[in-house]
């Protein structure tokens, strides 16, 4: 059987954003050819060079730049070790796709395949024992269109083993992708390799050179470790895995991580913060802060990972009749997840009470309706960031309000079935606790709608205040708060607040904001006069029978809103909010008053009506309210009374009385909620 190297290569994915695997290959390549090689991995050497363009940069092209001058591109890396070399068993292996040579180590022998991914070429010269333990040297091309090339053997001037990887030609579209400095390359490589520094044989010594930067692991690794690892072994369906926990420097720049390896390299790494109870980023610990990671090996992702190794060949969640051996992704993060926490846990017991009072305090100041539901959420989904903001801390909340809802629609549907062979006992604990969870929920809708409350009148308090600019808000403001402008009940009833006013304004037949007359359904007029609130009750069935009493057949109900503080009220209708909401009450009876579905109201002239003008008690508003024969509030914010000539009951409420009336009536629930009232 033949084999195309080509068309070999055109079927080995390499994402453009892992550049830097074929590098990451070539270097562990050479901790193996040490490791093969040396009694003690300290007498390896590993020299990596960063090969740039030796095109200079304009000197221009940096002027007016911030930050560090741009660099020459990266063309190429030299790979350098004084491990085995190529002798002639790794030749032979190297010619060899899919290779077994070292598979006991989890090689596959495709790891050359991702140097002519990102490369153009690889040169490679090598100086190794031969047969009759003399120094020789072994040079050669390896291409994408001609394989093995150019291949030369002859004695060696050295009298030393070296091999070196010249990877050359790095493509445009992984250059790109890839990290630019010496710095960042040295790290990416540190995290690759980190296993190989903290296994018990250690690493080689292994040195990143960029020009005049020399960077060596050694001391990267001493800047990330925060102490030494621990290790951990366990069984995961018959399979053995070997654990690492590793305490990082806070200092590095990553998340909570679980590195999934396979042939002593890492495959995948996992982030896992907030999947471990209280651990959402650094961990405080008395020697200083620390950033938690864990290294996962196992002879079965050896044998499991892909021939790429950028993934494995390993199910998400077995689901067939295999499911109790079978092993899957699912059950091995499960398993390590379980570990990473038994790790933790004495560090993380202050992060997981800060994150409980988080909660509690949100619940409490700022979403009341979610404190019914907070008993039936696990701690593990309740274990929060301290620092989390409201807006995510609420959707969070919101998420899990939702999972129970959709838990309770589903269980309803088979709530109301009794099993074949179920006990009345069970069937009657099964439907208490269903109801229990019922009423939590609806519990939760209540605190929701008392909260909202409690949001507008703080909202309207800030609204009458006096601004930084020492004027007070529109009256179009507080119209909006109360009910949206323009609007018809038939819109946007739910986003009213009319409950502000009169709690009975919330049954009506028909009401309309800043409405001109002429558009309402409810009456028979060309008038494009523009009332601020007009309510119109009509019942032609009782709501309430109580010992033979109904209540009134119909009522009209008119509210004006002035701006705070106006203080300019006059004689007229257009400056007398008083004379106003009457003018208003009398063109709507006059009009032949209707229900909004046209039909016709007996003697509809005489319909009670109830006027209401919202506006601070000024020197001229309590003019008005003096001559129109109104009777001051105990308080002395506002004034009522009744008009005979227009049937009208007519009250004047202040700001002030307008909220702390509300405040009033609603504190019994505030207080059930713990809600400060403001007063």
């Amino acid at each position: 059987m033949n084999t195309f190297l080509a068309g070999r290569l055109r079927n080995t994915p390499l994402p453009r954003t892992h550049g830097l695997m074929p590098l990451f290959e070539a270097v562990v390549n050479s901790i193996q050819a040490v490791a093969s090689t040396m009694s003690s991995v300290d007498d390896g050497e590993i020299v990596i060079e960063i090969e740039r363009s030796s095109q200079q940069t304009l000197q221009l092209e940096g002027v007016g730049r911030r930050g560090a001058p741009p660099q020459e591109a990266i063309v190429g890396f030299r790979v350098r070790d004084n491990g085995c070399g190529f002798d002639d068993s790794n030749l032979q292996s190297f010619e060899t796709l899919d290779s077994d040579f070292k598979a006991l180590e989890g090689c596959r022998g495709v790891g050359r395949l991702l140097w002519l991914k990102a490369f153009d070429s690889v040169e490679i010269d090598s100086n190794f024992i031969g047969p009759d333990s003399r120094l020789l040297k072994r040079s050669f091309t390896f291409t994408a269109s001609k394989g093995v090339d150019g291949l030369t053997v002859s004695p060696s001037t050295s009298t030393t083993r070296q091999t070196e990887v010249h990877l050359r030609g790095f493509k445009k579209e992984y250059r790109e992708r890839a990290p630019k400095t010496g710095r960042t390359i040295a790290n990416a490589l540190f995290e690759h390799c980190l296993w190989y520094f903290v296994r018990d044989g250690g690493a080689p010594k292994i040195k990143v050179v960029d020009h005049d930067e020399a960077i060596v692991l050694d001391d990267v690794y001493e800047e990330c470790m925060h102490s030494s690892a621990q290790r951990q072994s366990l069984t995961i369906k018959g399979k053995p895995f070997e654990l690492t926990h590793l305490k990082l420097k806070a200092s590095t720049p990553r998340e909570p991580f679980v590195a999934w390896c396979a042939a002593g390299r890492v495959v995948k790494e996992e982030g896992i913060t907030g999947k471990v109870s209280g651990l959402h980023g650094r961990i405080v610990d008395d020697d200083g802060d620390f950033l938690y990671g864990c290294y996962m090996t196992s002879p079965f992702l050896d044998q499991h990972v892909r021939p790429e190794r950028i993934g494995f060949d390993i199910e998400e969640i077995s689901d067939d009749l295999f499911a109790a051996t079978e092993l899957s992704l699912t059950d091995i993060r499960t398993a390590v997840l379980d570990s990473s926490k038994e790790f933790l846990a004495m560090y993380l017991q202050e992060s997981r009470a800060a994150g409980r009072e988080r909660v509690e305090k949100f619940v409490s100041q700022r979403a009341p309706r979610y404190r019914p539901i907070l008993a039936r959420i696990s701690e593990e989904k309740l274990s929060v960031d301290p620092s989390i903001s409201d807006r995510d801390l609420d959707l969070l909340l919101h998420k899990q309000l939702s999972e129970i809802e959709s838990s309770l629609l589903v269980e309803g549907h088979s709530i109301m079935t009794v099993e074949s062979d179920e006990t009345t006992e069970h069937y009657r604990a099964r439907l208490n606790d269903y109801l229990s969870k019922v009423e939590a929920v609806k519990m939760s809708d209540l605190a929701g709608y008392v909260f909202h409350r409690k949001t507008i009148l703080d909202i309207l308090q800030k609204a009458i205040e006096r601004g930084d600019d020492g004027k007070y808000a529109r009256e179009d403001l507080i119209h909006e708060i109360i009910m949206p402008m323009r609007k018809t009940s038939n819109d946007l009833l739910e986003k009213s607040n009319l409950w502000l006013i009169d709690e009975r304004l919330a049954f009506h037949d028909f009401l309309a904001s800043d409405k001109p007359l002429s558009s309402m359904p409810i009456v028979q007029t060309d008038e494009t006069k523009e009332p601020d609130l007009v309510a119109l009750n009509v019942f032609d069935e009782p709501l309430l029978v109580a010992e033979g009493q109904r209540l009134p057949l119909a009522s009209i109900i008119v509210v004006e809103i002035k701006r705070p503080m106006r203080n300019d009220a006059a004689s007229g209708e257009d400056k007398d909010p008083i004379e106003q909401a009457l003018g208003y009450l009398d063109r709507i009876r006059n009009g032949q008053t209707q229900t909004a579905s046209g039909r016709p109201i007996p003697r509809s002239d005489e319909i009670p009506g109830f006027c209401y003008v919202i506006c601070d008690i000024t020197p001229s508003v309590e003019r008005r309210c003096k001559l129109a024969q109104l009777t001051v509030t105990s308080d002395r914010q506002g004034y009522f009374g009744y008009n005979p000539n227009f049937r009208a009951y007519i009250e004047v409420t202040s700001f002030d009385r307008l909220l702390n009336g509300a405040r009033e009536r609603n504190r019994a629930f505030f207080d059930k909620l713990g809600l400060p009232t403001n007063l």
